[in-house]
């Protein structure tokens, strides 16, 4: 097995009755189906052109690129998940129109209505309205109470419910691979759901970030150009808080840097269940498999 000082990181992903695992040049995707079989798909990434890899970039581009793999990853497990009882696997057409769908909903969740709130608030308070720091702190409050309220709500969802313990599973996996243990089942159980470099955790930077972004933007803009600019700045954003997750990743242990992911790790509470004994093998059965790809990516190296 390749040793894990050779991975920079592996990161995860839960889907529906499964786990999606990514190594630096390989991904793997594990599902149980229905009879109790799993089924791996497994995949080289493309390779990303150097400026792509610089700091600030990298984090705009490793979000379309996650989105594009879950997408990819959930038609997959879909496919396996739902044979045999009756339901029609997601066609990649539905797919598509899924994500669209599901993107105009977080504009319009996440940015339009704390905006439009916002605005409301300030025709009740005066200082909300004059202030920019004021408003885009209420702006950003609103947007977390509103992702609280939907982390919330679909957790109440059965099949939600479920792949919130995917995830934890995901991260077990990842912990134990992490401390350089063997992967086996008695080893992860003992580890946490929790992790910080989650894209739970990167939700919260991103919106502490937006905030303080968007107190740049003058309180003097109309209301379509304040909406266009949050849309505008998303790619600062998002590298920004990239940046941020990957220290708070790599320096953990430090007392400032472990008072910064505090808030996404108790946000991971929402959105992370203990799994069972099943779904650990399903998501060691994702790990294990990319770490072979990697295995094999490194032998056939040159000088290796």
């Amino acid at each position: 097995m390749i040793t894990h000082q050779k991975i920079k990181s592996v990161g995860g992903q839960a889907v529906i009755e499964g786990v999606m695992m990514r190594s630096p040049k390989n991904w793997t995707v594990a599902v149980r189906d229905p009879k109790g079989t799993i089924h791996l798909l497994r995949e080289k990434l493309t390779e990303m052109p150097r400026f792509l890899k610089l700091p600030m970039v990298r984090g705009f581009v490793a979000l379309f690129q996650a989105l594009s793999l879950g997408i990819r990853a959930i038609e997959f497990s879909a496919g396996k998940a739902y044979e045999e009882e009756g339901e029609e696997s997601l066609s990649k057409l539905s797919l598509v129109v899924t994500m669209i769908v599901a993107l105009g909903l977080a504009v319009g969740l996440f940015i339009l209505l704390p905006l439009y709130a916002t605005k409301l608030v300030g025709l009740v308070i005066q200082g909300v309205e004059k202030s920019s720091f004021l408003f885009n702190t209420v702006d950003g409050i609103i947007r977390v109470i509103i992702f609280l309220c939907y982390i919330l709500l679909i957790g109440m969802w059965k099949d939600m419910a479920r792949i919130f313990m995917y995830h934890g599973a995901e991260h077990k996996v990842i912990h134990a691979y992490e401390k350089g243990l063997e992967l086996t089942l008695e080893n992860v159980k003992e580890h946490s759901p929790l992790h910080p470099r989650c894209g739970t955790s990167f939700l919260m930077i991103v919106m502490v970030v937006s905030i303080l972004v968007f107190s740049f933007i003058p309180q003097s803009w109309p209301f379509a150009y304040k909406f266009l600019s949050r849309i505008v700045f998303m790619p600062l954003i998002a590298g920004s808080s990239f940046e941020i997750l990957k220290l708070s990743a790599k320096w953990d242990h430090h007392p400032l840097m472990h008072l910064m992911i505090t808030p996404g790790l108790m946000l991971q509470r929402l959105t992370t269940r203990e799994p069972d004994d099943a779904q650990l093998e399903v998501a060691l059965s994702a790990m294990i498999e990319v770490l072979k790809l990697e295995e094999a990516d490194a032998a056939e190296a040159p000088g290796a």
